[in-house]
């Protein structure tokens, strides 16, 4: 199996973007992307997409072919193919380009991922994230997507002692984060009592606990290691994936301050990587809601279970403290168009290891990883990338 590195990185700006449709918001992050990688059109071997729900945001389907017609690229009849995986669509198309490329299918491959979910209300938007749960057992009993995690939060408050004070500083710190972030829907800090005193969204999470409905696209040129030299000085390696998935409905699971799918993807990713959670000094994790990132990061064991809000609370997640989570700002700040997430944090990482980061750079940051969940974590995917010899 070849080793496969990013050579390229592109992303919109992340936002309620009016003026642009879902095709030219994949197109400009695509076309910023191969601009990046030094590649021309006519390198690429194939297309991979990730996206959550096109057809119920913007009534298109066939996104792929979509994209690679009004990219220019259609008379050269490439491979295209979307990947659905509720929130982690994006992070699951990198993986599956990743193994194209090990294999030697191919070479050089691009991966996008788009969402335009703003050109519907923000009811119907709540309504498509919530098909990400469990219809039969959860949604059409009315549960929604936020009321499913603030059981997991009241679970984790209870077990733990995690206090709504300690979840919103989650949204404090991915919102100074985002504030450095040009392209983050939110560039403004916010304070501890802006998020508390905010409105319920469901008791205990508020509006500002919660990651905002997004339009936005992201993209990343993969090529093999042996020859991305050929295009670039800084290939930024992929050191080891893992992808695991749980039972979709919450009251299958065998605890709900654990999400054993990120556990279990993140043991993959290490292992396969012959790293562990201490070489790693910059991570994006999955925040669309507070209490995911204080979870994430237990289950990923950068800090042990029950001491995710303590952790953050004490700064250990900050800016260049033990290590720096959402960097971007996270969903939470830098928005969340759910088929560019896990493309837009590689985007990051990507630009961490570079040291293009500007004023939110982590210092000697060598290993980075991503955290990517779809729905209420029946799927997670962790991605680990590091600088190449």
């Amino acid at each position: 199996m070849r080793d496969v590195a990013v050579i390229g990185i592109g992303e919109t700006a992340f936002g309620e973007l009016w003026d642009k449709s879902f095709r030219d918001l994949g197109i400009e992050a695509g076309l910023l992307a191969i601009e990046d990688s030094g590649i021309t059109a006519q390198d690429l071997d194939a297309i991979y997409v990730g996206n959550m729900s096109a057809g119920k945001f913007i009534d298109q389907e066939h996104v792929s072919a979509l994209v690679a017609d009004y990219s220019g690229l259609a008379d050269q009849h490439l491979p295209t193919v979307r990947i659905e995986g509720g929130g982690a669509c994006g992070a699951i198309a990198i993986l599956q380009a990743r193994m194209a490329i090990a294999s030697g299918q191919h070479d050089i491959v691009i991966v996008g991922g788009a969402e335009k979910m703003t050109d519907v209300s923000d009811a119907r938007a709540g309504e498509i994230l919530s098909a990400t749960a469990d219809q039969e057992w959860e949604s059409v009993f009315g549960a929604t997507f936020a009321g499913l995690y603030a059981m997991m939060a009241r679970r984790h408050m209870y077990e733990h002692g995690t206090t709504r004070e300690q979840m919103a500083q989650v949204a404090v710190k991915n919102h100074k984060n985002g504030a450095l972030n040009p392209n983050a829907q939110f560039q403004r800090e916010i304070t501890l009592d802006t998020v508390l005193k905010s409105g319920w969204v469901a008791e205990p999470l508020t509006v500002f606990d919660s990651a905002p409905l997004s339009d936005g696209a992201a993209a990343v040129v993969l090529c093999a290691m042996d020859r991305a030299r050929k295009f670039t000085d800084t290939p930024i390696r992929i050191l080891g994936s893992g992808q695991a998935s749980d039972f979709l409905a919450l009251h299958d699971r065998r605890d709900l301050t654990t999400m054993d799918a990120t556990v279990v993807a993140g043991k993959r990713a290490f292992h396969a990587a012959s790293l562990t959670p201490e070489h790693v000094k910059v991570a994006e994790v999955h925040d669309n809601f507070t209490i995911s990132e204080i979870m994430a990061i237990e289950d990923l064991r950068f800090v042990k279970k029950g001491l995710g809000g303590m952790a953050t609370e004490e700064g250990e997640t900050a800016l260049n403290a033990k290590v720096s989570v959402n960097t971007s700002g996270g969903l939470k700040a830098r928005g969340q168009p759910v088929g560019a997430v896990g493309i837009a944090q590689a985007v990051e990482v990507v630009r961490q290891l570079r040291g293009e980061a500007g004023k939110r750079q982590v210092q000697n940051a060598e290993v980075g990883l991503t955290h990517t969940l779809g729905g209420t974590g029946a799927t997670a995917v962790v991605h680990l990338f590091g600088r190449a010899n």
